[in-house]
């Protein structure tokens, strides 16, 4: 019994030593203690947050690529070999051709583009809903083709809308269009929301 009386403190005791820790810690805590919120101030280019919505944004973007239809000239039916089961280009959710631009962000541009239908892809281009993208397919996308030389011929389609991408040959083959889709995937995953 003497030596649980020796671990016992008395009220005031305890109460003496209660009243120093909290003297105590009254003069160690003077300042202020600075709020851990703070980066929420910084600037939007170094924050984590925008790291986080650009990833899922672009997954979204490269996961469900909509294509348009604009395929005036013979490589759609390469494009058509790469839409059968196949070649399955459904899995990276391109399986619907979008009739209406408004629902599309991507344009395939299979084929010889002529100067007289040249304003209408062009307003298929601008009714597009941003982010949109263009594969320039084929050699007549690219150049014009063999009719490069042509009067009536656009030399490339660059020359009416802005390609990211472009698929040499004559026509290219479907596992080529499937590398050029790949290869936009990998630039959409690379963009950001924030401007250069």
């Amino acid at each position: 019994m003497e030596m649980m009386d020796k671990y016992i403190y008395s009220d005031i005791e305890l109460d003496i030593y209660e009243g120093k820790v909290i003297e105590s810690l009254k003069k160690q805590n003077q300042q202020a203690i600075s709020d851990p919120d703070e980066w929420l101030d910084e600037d939007i280019s170094r924050n984590v947050l925008l790291a986080t919505v650009d990833s899922v944004l672009n997954w979204a973007r490269c996961t469900a690529l909509w294509p348009v239809i604009c395929f005036p000239a013979c490589c759609a039916f390469e494009f058509m070999g790469a839409a059968s089961p196949r070649f399955d280009i459904s899995r990276f959710g391109m399986e619907i051709l979008r009739a209406s631009p408004r629902q599309a962000d991507l344009m395939i541009t299979a084929g010889t583009l002529t100067w007289k239908m040249a304003p209408q892809v062009q307003r298929l281009y601008k009714q597009m809903a941003e982010p949109k993208w263009v594969i320039a397919m084929g050699a007549c996308g690219i150049n014009g083709g063999v009719f490069k030389g042509s009067y009536a011929v656009v030399p490339g389609w660059n020359k009416i809308v802005p390609v990211d991408i472009y698929l040499p040959g004559c026509p290219p083959r479907p596992e080529g269009l499937l590398y050029a889709i790949e290869m936009l995937r990998k630039k959409i995953k690379k963009s950001s929301l924030k401007r250069q």
